[in-house]
């Protein structure tokens, strides 16, 4: 299967700095992974949730 290119659905650009980080619930009881597309051009944040997704950066 062939990947999609990720796109900036603001400015159309193609290029993006990648951020892993942690999110916690508001009582702390469960945290989730996620991945972080930035933009490089309108800095516009792509989230993506524990690697759940079509895109697969790793």
């Amino acid at each position: 299967m062939e990947r999609p290119e990720l796109v900036c659905p603001l400015c159309g650009n193609a290029e993006f700095q990648q951020e892993h980080g942690r999110l916690d619930s508001r009582w702390g009881v469960t945290s989730h992974r996620v991945t972080l597309m930035i933009c490089t051009r309108c800095r516009y944040i792509l989230h993506f949730y524990d690697k759940h997704s079509i895109f697969d950066f790793d």
